[in-house]
């Protein structure tokens, strides 16, 4: 493929305002023939030329706006609009590049729609960019363009993304509060540690005498913080570069995901998470066409705990030796009986999508009746133990007071 060229425009809309913008292409005539497929018509046409400074634009490595959730949805939703509002596929992709907010987003759709014109299928250029684009949404995309329901495949990613997002935002709304109170506790206490505590220990210095036991252990750790705290801040550092490079290697959800699960607070919350966007997910795929077999290696990779996805290969594998879904899940202690009973009577009944959207539907309020329980389980529970932290911290630095006035007495 040619190497294309970043060109400055101009064109008149069909109500008559001055559109620019930028785009890229092979040559110049391919830019104008592309500004009239995007409905515009050219009014000039120049090459832009990307030097440094302030002509240049400041792009910092790690720090663009990764795709989310809520951009691929309502790419999707707009996709599929603009799709069975009768626009080309190319002239689509153009609109969704210009108005998207997301920069890399942007980047991303013109290089797909750079690949569509060449030839090659919507979902083939997907591929490409599969560190964005998730598995379940490259399928379903292939799904309808073979079978020719591309409108309902892209309806049905983005009513998937939508109810996937909606999960996120409870699960982050529920962990929200104790993730601040719990800083705050720590700055708290590093702060006490750092500052409070050496100027009571100089004071303590001058009265002589041996010092109680909690008032020792603060002092004690008042003076290890000084080497404690640095260390502390470069080893949170390298943890947190190892684990945004490590956190999805198999090794470590093997060993995480099983403990996640039997967390004593957040073990069922996470449970039900995970059944809900399996259910969801192999639904919305059985709906749009796509094999049982790769259904279910697509769900498993997005069901976002490895033990299911190890449950799911399992069933996959029973499954290809013409084994019901039911059996080989009844088999997994991840599903619970529920599940498996519903699914094997939409296996019976020829109703397997509908029984796994009201699996979905049924979790979906679980958790979000879980998240509400444990907002208002962990609110007091938060506010007793920053007491008792603070509070006992406190009580431990008056200490020696006490013990003076009994020696005046």
């Amino acid at each position: 493929m040619p190497a294309t060229i970043v060109y400055a425009y101009k064109g008149r809309n069909a109500a008559g305002k001055v559109v620019k913008g930028r785009l890229d292409a092979a040559s110049e005539s391919v830019a104008m023939t592309r500004l009239r497929t995007m409905g515009l018509a050219p009014i000039s046409v120049d090459e832009v030329t990307l030097g440094t400074g302030l002509s240049r634009e400041i792009s910092i490595p790690g720090f663009a706006k990764h795709p989310g959730l809520k951009d691929l949805a309502v790419m999707s939703r707009q996709l599929a609009t603009m799709t069975s509002a009768g626009l080309s596929l190319l002239r689509t992709l153009n609109i969704l590049s210009m108005q998207t907010e997301n920069k890399e987003l942007a980047k991303i759709l013109t290089s797909v729609r750079n690949d569509v014109e060449t030839g090659v299928s919507l979902s083939g250029a997907m591929v490409k960019h599969a560190n964005v684009f998730p598995p379940i949404m490259i399928n379903l995309i292939r799904a309808g363009e073979t079978g020719g329901f591309l409108e309902n495949s892209l309806n049905s990613v983005a009513e998937n993304f939508e109810s996937e997002g909606k999960l996120r935002d409870t699960i982050k709304s529920a962990m929200a509060y104790p993730t601040i109170v719990l800083i705050m506790a720590v700055v708290a206490v590093i702060g006490m540690l750092t500052f409070i505590v050496p100027v009571f220990e100089k004071m303590f210095a001058g009265f002589g005498g041996q010092l109680p036991l909690p008032t020792q252990i603060l002092v004690v750790l008042s003076q290890v913080m000084v080497w404690l705290l640095p260390l502390l801040v470069l080893g949170g550092i390298v943890f947190s570069v190892w684990w945004r490079k490590n956190k999805n290697t198999e090794v470590v959800r093997k060993a995480l995901d099983p403990i996640k699960l039997k967390l004593p607070v957040f073990g069922p919350l996470m449970t039900k998470l995970a059944i809900a966007r399996f259910s969801r997910n192999f639904s919305t795929m059985i709906g749009a066409g796509v094999p049982i077999l790769q259904s279910l290696s697509i769900v498993g990779e997005t069901s976002g705990n490895w033990v299911v996805e190890s449950a799911l290969r399992k069933v996959q594998e029973s499954v290809r030796h013409g084994m019901s879904i039911a059996g080989p899940l009844s088999l997994e202690p991840v599903f619970p009986p529920m599940v498996v009973q519903m699914i094997a009577v939409g296996e019976d009944a020829g109703a397997l999508q509908t029984m796994l959207g009201k699996i979905a539907d049924f979790y979906d309020q679980e958790v979000q009746s879980t998240a509400e329980q444990l907002t208002a389980l962990i609110e007091p529970l938060m506010i007793a133990f920053i007491g008792i932290v603070i509070g006992g911290m406190i009580v431990a630095l008056y200490m020696p007071m006490f013990s003076i006035f009994e020696y005046i007495k």
